[in-house]
């Protein structure tokens, strides 16, 4: 299909950061754009404030008419979160439309551009935001695909005038695998989505494809240690290709030097918190050099990034109280989240509402969840998420906490940890997690500024 030709488009899980992306890309082009997703949230709001229309029952009745019988100039995406015996998504399949994959699609749009893909089981979305924001800030342009809203354009989907897009890669489904880059980076390998891969080599097996499908005369950029191959290396603090060092906090600031073979930035101020964003950062200088952006434009965009939403986003931030936020799922981005959290208050108290996100994930990591929520000083433990997938018998949240050293520490449903943090009033709080705990937010916020 060519993308010149599509005039109306149908989205089954609209609601998904990535489907909204392309819902809100084809109706800037000034297609029909309509969809279904199962529940209403923020997002779907959104969209529906910009003119699209969504609907949120699984019935082929409420396909609009123009979406009736197939035709060249009609799209259908679905993403693989919805269920196979969805009455809409078979609807579309036996009237024998064009359908395709969000994945499929963003490979579409990226093959005639100069694309800057940035894949990694964390790290991804912050990296693609910051290279985004980079280009934008310097006036280089660029249009953009990201995985969470960039707070500073309250936006997944940013529009350039030029030919060049910057997308997150998701590793979810070997998604990555339709994109054919000019640059690559690669954030990180670590073992997830066994629930699709089955084991960490498999995983490894597709990074390792998507690195190898990097246009000819392009770029590799990888995490040092990742079993990759022919690219640049980056690291904190050790030898690799570029390095960031000097890192250091100065009133609640994260500052750090920037220098590879060719070029130093010194006294680099990030916009946000977290020695994990240093490393993203460090990632993101090496692909805006290689766009032949300005050191001194560098220096300028990262110190005004403002991140991205439920990424390490502070909620509230007073003499009293830190509230803290984030989509951290795995425990290696816990870490990360925890570790950064006790480095900017080391006097204060930590307390972590946690929400774990998948049955398969749990199972494969308890081990590990166990031994990062170990460092909080309190831990909140909410029910599993499960998202896509039915119970697995045995998978519950008691399978960490029973693994745990933590004395406080307990399970709680989500309305009774908003009722402990108005009786405890923790100094400094953290809540992580990809499932529905975003919902806590703005209680847990009028909790700890209404005193």
């Amino acid at each position: 299909m060519e993308l010149s030709n599509i005039q109306r488009v149908y989205l089954i899980g609209i609601g998904g950061i990535g489907m909204s992306g392309l819902a809100r890309y084809f109706h800037h082009l000034g297609c029909i754009v309509c969809g279904y997703d199962k529940t209403p949230t923020l997002l779907t709001d959104s969209l529906q404030n910009e003119g699209i229309r969504i609907v949120f029952e699984d019935n082929q009745d409420w396909i609009p008419m123009s979406f009736q019988q197939p035709c060249d100039s009609t799209l259908v995406i679905f993403t693989p979160a919805v269920p196979k015996d969805s009455a809409i998504l078979n609807y579309f399949q036996k009237k024998g439309f064009e359908i395709q994959k969000r994945s499929q699609v963003l490979g579409l749009i990226s093959k005639g551009m100069f694309t800057i893909a940035v894949a990694g089981t964390h790290g991804k979305t912050t990296t693609s935001g910051m290279i985004a924001h980079i280009l934008k800030d310097s006036g280089k342009d660029c249009s953009a695909f990201l995985g969470g809203i960039s707070s500073n354009y309250q936006t997944n989907v940013l529009y350039g005038n030029n030919n060049i897009v910057v997308v997150e890669a998701d590793e979810y489904d070997r998604s990555f695998l339709t994109l054919h880059p000019d640059i690559a980076i690669v954030t990180s390998m670590d073992a997830d989505h066994l629930d699709i891969y089955g084991n960490h080599a498999q995983l490894t097996e597709s990074f390792q494809l998507f690195a190898s499908q990097i246009k000819q005369g392009g770029v590799l950029i990888y995490k040092k240690g990742l079993p990759l191959a022919k690219g640049l290396t980056y690291a904190i603090d050790e030898q690799a290709g570029s390095v960031a060092s000097n890192i250091r906090i100065e009133d609640g600031n994260f500052y750090f030097d920037f220098n590879n073979a060719s070029t130093s930035i010194p006294n680099i101020k990030m916009g946000i918190a977290g020695v994990h964003n240093i490393e993203n950062a460090t990632a993101a200088i090496e692909a805006a050099l290689h766009l032949e952006i300005s050191p001194d434009a560098i220096h300028e965009a990262l110190g005004s990034f403002k991140g991205i939403k439920r990424r390490f986003e502070y909620i509230v931030r007073n003499d009293k109280y830190v509230y803290i936020d984030d989509y951290a799922h795995h425990p290696e981005e816990l870490r990360a989240a925890i570790t950064s959290v006790k480095k900017l208050y080391p006097n204060k108290k930590l307390t972590v509402i946690f929400q774990p996100h998948l049955y398969t994930r749990t199972r494969d990591f308890v081990d590990g969840f166990a031994e990062v929520l170990d460092m909080a000083d309190e831990l909140l433990l909410l029910d599993i998420y499960p998202a896509r997938e039915l119970p697995i018998e045995g998978v519950t949240s008691e399978m960490i906490i029973s693994r745990m050293k933590l004395a406080n520490k307990r399970i709680c449903g989500k309305q009774e940890s908003i009722e402990i943090v108005k009786s405890e009033m923790p100094p400094l709080l953290l809540t992580v997690g990809a499932g529905d705990i975003d919902q806590l937010v703005e209680p847990l916020k009028q909790a700890l500024e209404n005193v």
